[in-house]
């Protein structure tokens, strides 16, 4: 059932349902979320099961205030308190240790905790409501395209949950920034997200990006195979390249541009991300128009590369994921 997030009335409905262990589906700036009480440990479990999740990959928690966070992670760097202050409330989570009270449910076993505070009033509200964080992966099933919308959710979840707080699109568009932060080390980038590494580095310093990827799952989102349509998707270099795959595949093409699209005349359907050239609009497009194309009369998805600067990184991030079958 979809209603009105920003109904006070209905955001202490969601509450109540958290407080009976029944997960509900929220918006955030990023994604819309797929929320349990994070002390109910069947309510966390039953996250997994409705997005089909393996146990292994770790939860993202989500907090309103600073006194949260020290109630579900030990803060042993200074860095930590100087991030908050310039990046939360917004799409910043930060990977620390975890509080002995955070079941290993949420963490997949880690002795680390994923957590962040979202700039969404509604999600905000409803942590407030409930008085307690709430773990909360994307509202999706597992691998497939992340819900910019309450139609998204209702799409890919349908009748597995009761409840569904809509609070129209997504701002940011993409999830967050995920962050490894441990005391006396370079913090590490696990996520291209809504944050600009750029941005981050102006206040703390150089970041590092591993080349090795951990065997283990540090945190959300760094499976091969993620955020993907059902369609196949390829990414090309530019329009150019389109002609090759009408002639040896005579197939439906959907092309998801970047900024402008010269022949529209051999696609089936396309859909351009800013025509301005903004980053931040085409970051708030990209999921909804990947779930259209997805929708849409195309067999297969073009998806035009995007520069690697600012919020590219992140598009580029999870292009080249859902690509990967």
């Amino acid at each position: 059932m979809i209603v009105n997030g920003y109904s006070y009335k209905n955001i202490k409905k969601a509450a109540n349902f958290l407080k009976k262990g029944e997960p509900i589906a929220f918006p955030t700036e990023t994604v819309y979320g797929l929320g349990a009480n994070i002390y109910n440990k069947k309510s966390v479990a039953k996250i997994f099961e409705i997005k089909q999740r393996p146990f292994f990959d770790p939860l993202i928690v989500h907090i309103a205030n600073l006194k949260q966070l020290e109630e579900v992670a030990k803060i042993e760097d200074e860095r930590i308190y100087l991030l908050a202050k310039h990046f939360w409330p917004g799409p910043l989570t930060l990977i620390l240790p975890k509080q002995k009270r955070i079941s290993y449910l949420i963490t997949a076993g880690l002795e680390t905790v994923a957590i962040r505070m979202p700039s969404n009033i509604i999600a905000l509200s409803l942590i407030q409501e409930l008085d307690s964080p709430i773990a909360a992966p994307s509202a999706n099933l597992f691998t497939h395209l992340s819900p910019t919308t309450a139609q998204h959710v209702l799409k890919q979840l349908g009748n597995k949950i009761k409840l569904i707080l809509d609070g129209g699109k997504t701002t940011c568009g993409v999830e967050s920034t995920i962050l490894s932060i441990e005391k006396n080390k370079k913090p590490v980038v696990l996520r291209m997200g809504g944050l600009p590494i750029e941005n981050i580095e102006k206040i703390i310093g150089k970041i590092i990006n591993p080349t090795k990827k951990s065997q283990k799952v540090l945190a959300p989102g760094n499976l091969k195979n993620h955020y993907a349509p059902q369609k196949p998707l390829i990414i090309i270099n530019n329009e150019k390249e389109i002609p090759k795959y009408l002639k040896n595949n005579k197939q439906k093409i959907g092309y998801l541009a970047f900024q402008k699209i010269n022949n529209k005349k051999i696609l089936s359907d396309y859909k351009i991300l800013s025509s301005q050239g903004d980053f931040k609009e085409a970051a708030s497009n990209f999921f909804d128009y990947l779930h259209q194309l997805d929708d849409g009369p195309a067999e297969i998805i073009l998806a035009e590369k995007i520069k690697e600067v600012n919020l590219g990184k992140a598009m580029m991030e999870r292009l080249t994921k859902a690509a990967h079958r």
